[in-house]
């Protein structure tokens, strides 16, 4: 397995990945340059991106093809978008999520936050505004637990 960092190249293959695990594309295009993959010699088989809002982001479209579960790759991947964003000044990463709210709580020591506070930044997410529906949850990280994370 290969991981490395998306190129314009990957859009179509990392859309066809979020459409089969059924998560949302919009504003992929706009983030791609921060987005991770795992690849294998089918293609791509993982991602995890960030959108970032000067300093705080959103981590998003963490998906990994459901024959490749369970074996660490989303965990790998969000620790190479969580220690980008702490290489470009984030203070604070933020993300949504319907299914995974416990994952990341437990790897990541991610923590449930109202949706009122988000930072008014996050606005600016296609996936805040709308893409991604009411009912999730929305979960915030400061960069300083980051450097536990192992």
């Amino acid at each position: 397995m290969n991981v490395r960092r998306a190129t314009p190249h990957d859009e179509p293959s990392v859309l066809a990945l979020l459409a089969r695990c059924g998560l949302p594309s919009a504003g992929v295009r706009d983030h791609l340059q921060t987005f991770w993959l795992a690849e294998e010699p089918e293609g791509v088989i993982a991602t995890a991106g960030l959108e970032v809002y000067g300093e705080v982001a959103l981590l998003r479209s963490v998906a990994t093809d459901p024959s490749c579960r369970n074996r660490g790759i989303a965990h790998q991947l969000c620790r190479e978008a969580l220690a980008e964003a702490a290489r470009m000044g984030v203070r604070r990463v933020y993300l949504l999520t319907e299914t995974a709210a416990d994952y990341f709580a437990r790897q990541f020591k991610f923590q449930e936050v109202p949706r009122a506070e988000a930072d008014p930044r996050l606005q600016a997410s296609q996936e805040l505004a709308g893409t991604c529906p009411q009912t999730a949850r929305l979960m915030a990280l400061a960069v300083e637990e980051l450097i536990d994370i192992d």
